[in-house]
């Protein structure tokens, strides 16, 4: 996806329009590369092949060899095959709405969409842009599966609408901009629609200054949940400044400190995991490389025994006189997860519809800001912890 390149990408916008230095502070950094990007990648090159074979822009032969060239990639699986053909299906169900009202709507897929006009150098590539009569559509596909992605007051959507609107503007009437997330392996779909004249007025107002100073590495560094994807988080004394003013609870009594003071550590934990967890995999890939940390060493880890060869210690067993029952551990159903990639989602759905069941879940603190509805009963929360406690 090339807007991942671009200093000042749709997909890093959130991170450079709330922390306007890190844009250039990232440049020392070398860009990380995770399976869950390389997957995310596999998923859209998948839904673009499929997607144009239902706009009859290739043949059913030229989709069957294009498929069968990703199916070699190891991040191909039968479980991606499903959701990208529900993402397909279902943005389709868009494109059959629109045409119904404007048969000649223009479809196009993975169109690089240029917003230069308002960021420096500014360009991503917009996964499905449908223009009709006086609106523009963008579709973007969200593979990840960790959280649900809003499409309100998403600044790599609406630079996105941005770019789509400026690219087909001088052509096309356009009034209204949607902008739509679709995520299929949470069933996640949103939607935020804004009038031109609004997204073009929240380009001038805040992303324009912003991207002015984020291009020329000037602003104030600020610290929030946009650092978890920063390549400086791991060494950032912003961040690291941030974290550490919860030392000044360490030999606080937690009954004796105020409503207040409960509720910022409480914001700030999930964030000091996070912090943590990159320090020492930071100083770990460090020392790996020479580099010594004042009070630490490397040494060999702690591991547990595993078989070389399971099915050569199984034949070594039997030979012996072990029965497999005995050497085997018990029967049982596999886990749902891996009973739906050996099924498929549309055969899982078939044969256990009714038998898999969600149970509630036990009752968790989450900001305020989480979209989950509050509980309303303190008696069902205590009763649960109870139980969990007596388990």
């Amino acid at each position: 996806m090339p807007d991942t390149h671009a200093l000042l990408g749709p997909s890093g916008a959130k991170r450079w329009m709330s922390c306007t230095p890190s844009a250039r502070l990232e440049e020392s950094f070398q860009e990380e590369s995770t399976d869950y990007a390389a997957e995310g990648t596999m998923a859209h090159k998948l839904a673009e092949q499929i997607l144009r074979y239902n706009n009859g822009e290739i043949s059913k032969k030229a989709l069957t060899g294009r498929i069968n060239k990703l199916k070699a990639d190891p991040l191909y699986n039968q479980e991606m095959q499903d959701y990208i053909e529900d993402y397909a299906n279902r943005v389709w169900e868009v494109i059959n709405e629109t045409k119904a009202s404007c048969p000649d709507a223009l479809i196009l897929f993975e169109q690089q969409l240029d917003f230069s006009e308002y960021v420096p150098e500014g360009y991503g590539t917009g996964d499905v842009v449908i223009v009709a009569d006086d609106m523009v559509n963008v579709i973007d596909l969200k593979y990840g599966k960790g959280v649900g992605v809003s499409a309100e007051d998403n600044p790599q959507l609406r630079l996105y609408g941005l770019g789509a609107y400026l690219e087909h503007s001088m052509l096309y009437d356009i009034r209204r901009v949607r902008m739509t997330i679709i995520q299929p392996r949470l069933e996640n779909i949103s939607t935020e629609e804004m009038a031109a004249e609004e997204l073009l007025d929240w380009a001038e107002t805040e992303v324009k200054p912003k991207a002015a100073l984020a291009y020329a590495g000037e602003g104030e560094f600020q610290v929030g949940d946009h650092c978890r994807f920063c390549r400086a988080r791991k060494t950032c004394r912003a961040k690291a400044n941030y974290n550490l003013e919860l030392a000044k609870y360490e030999f606080a009594d937690p009954p004796l400190l105020s409503e207040e003071e409960i509720g910022e550590v409480l914001r700030k934990a999930d964030e000091l995991a996070h912090w943590v967890k990159d320090i020492t995999e930071y100083a770990l890939a460090e020392a790996l490389k020479g580099q010594k940390f004042d009070g630490w060493k490397l040494v060999e880890g702690t591991s547990r025994r595993k078989y070389a060869d399971q099915d050569k210690a199984e034949a070594a067993l039997t030979a012996a006189g072990y029965a497999l029952e005995v050497i085997r551990k018990p029967t049982e159903l596999i886990g749902l997860t891996d009973m739906t990639k050996l099924l498929g989602k549309k055969k899982f759905e078939e044969l256990l519809a009714g038998l898999v069941i969600k149970p509630e879940g036990k009752p968790t603190l989450v900001p305020e800001s989480d979209k989950r509805p509050e509980l309303n009963t303190a008696d069902a929360a205590k009763a649960d912890f109870e139980t969990e406690i007596d388990e």
